[in-house]
């Protein structure tokens, strides 16, 4: 056999995988052409798509629900990503998504004049498992501190009443002493 047949052969897997990660990349950058960007979402309320967009960043607001924020005013951002506490443990670990270009996938709804996408599947981010792993366990997702999970209601301490002395007297001690 030719020594160059061998060098030919043995780069011939070398290549394959070239070309293997060629096509795995123009699909890619082919399905991201599918996602819409963020601010033509509005457009597309009521229907199911894909969005892209950066996340700026991950704000927790009250009783454990997380944004995904995509603009830093996020009051004039058209649209947002919602994931709420009891979706935690089906998503993962979202605050790992800040800095990150996402595309989710979701029916795009309408609240309080944005578009927006209620994420509660790590399915629905494109790569969303390697982006999110699971929540750590002693995550607190409503951050109050004194709550853990399980606990419905906070034990509240009770404030000690005085007990009243037995041995004093009442009124005027000096008529006391004096019958």
């Amino acid at each position: 056999m030719p020594s160059s047949f061998r060098t030919s052969y043995a780069a011939r897997p070398i290549a394959c995988l070239y070309l293997a990660f060629a096509i795995l990349f123009v699909t890619g950058a082919a399905a991201a052409s599918d996602c819409i960007p963020i601010h033509e979402a509005s457009r597309h309320v009521g229907e199911t798509a894909c969005v892209s967009g950066r996340v700026v960043k991950v704000k927790v607001g009250s009783k454990g629900v997380h944004f995904l924020d995509f603009c830093e005013d996020q009051m004039a951002c058209p649209f947002s990503v919602v994931v709420f506490p009891h979706d935690l443990k089906d998503v993962g670990d979202v605050r790992r998504l800040a800095g990150h270009l996402i595309e989710i996938n979701g029916p795009i709804k309408l609240y309080d004049g944005r578009a927006e996408i209620i994420l509660n599947r790590v399915s629905q981010v494109a790569g969303g498992l390697l982006l999110m792993p699971p929540l750590p366990k002693d995550y607190d997702v409503e951050k109050q501190g004194h709550y853990s999970a399980g606990h419905l209601y906070s034990k509240k301490l009770k404030a000690a009443k005085p007990t009243p002395n037995s041995t004093a007297t009442y009124g005027n001690e000096s008529d006391a002493e004096n019958p």
